[in-house]
């Protein structure tokens, strides 16, 4: 990834990264991103989903959305993105942290108009959330097409920074009796709730079982 003072690691550098493949990874583990503009001095951050495509990140929503008419409009912006993996819980107040993984992206983005590669950034999306959910669908049409701003922002730099492991407690209070270690989280999909309003049951499709198996043996244990 370029560097430039934007995605300098200034404050522990040793758990940061501009590695592509490392970028990558986040990206594609995670599927909320926060991003970053300004309008009128005034800055916003504004939550929404993604999809990765190589060196480009797909943004899309309503064609009245502030923030895609605002973006489309070339002016800088920033993506965030983070998962947390963890809190950690010091010895003492000051030490506590959470282990994490985050990327921080800089570019700008642009309307994409044919109506061909807006489908196409939009299954990206699609699959990057649920893979196999798009072939299950019906496409957008035309007049959800027109209703649909989609964006292609594309990334100039970007770093990512990672924390992993036990704290990192003073030597004067590790011998203290008191807990410390990790509290391990993660974003688990529970059972799929079917919608069973107009009398149809379709069985559930197999990505969904890749969804939901995991957590249903949670449950069972």
């Amino acid at each position: 990834m370029n560097l430039t003072e934007r995605t300098e690691l200034h404050r522990l550098p040793n758990r940061g990264s501009h590695d592509t493949e490392t970028i990558h990874e986040v990206l594609d583990a995670a599927f909320l991103a926060h991003v970053g503009f300004n309008v009128n001095e005034q800055p916003f951050v504004i939550p929404t989903l993604y999809g990765r495509e190589g060196e480009k990140l797909y943004l899309h929503g309503s064609a009245a959305s502030r923030m895609l008419r605002q973006l489309e409009t070339g002016v800088p912006a920033c993506v965030t993105v983070t998962l947390v993996d963890g809190l950690v819980l010091a010895r003492s107040a000051f030490h506590h942290s959470m282990n994490y993984r985050s990327v921080l992206a800089f570019g700008t983005a642009r309307k994409i108009m044919d109506p061909g590669q807006k489908t196409k950034a939009l299954r990206v999306i699609s699959e990057h959330l649920i893979a196999g959910r798009w072939g299950d669908v019906r496409g957008p049409n035309e007049k959800e097409l027109k209703a649909t701003t989609v964006l292609e922002f594309s990334i100039e730099e970007a770093s990512a920074k990672i924390r992993t492991g036990p704290p990192v407690d003073e030597p004067a209070d590790c011998a203290l009796p008191i807990w410390a270690g990790i509290l391990p989280l993660e974003v688990t999909a529970r059972a799929a709730v079917p919608d069973l309003r107009f009398g149809t049951s379709v069985d559930l499709p197999e990505y969904l079982r890749l969804y939901t198996g995991r957590a249903s043996k949670r449950e069972e244990s």
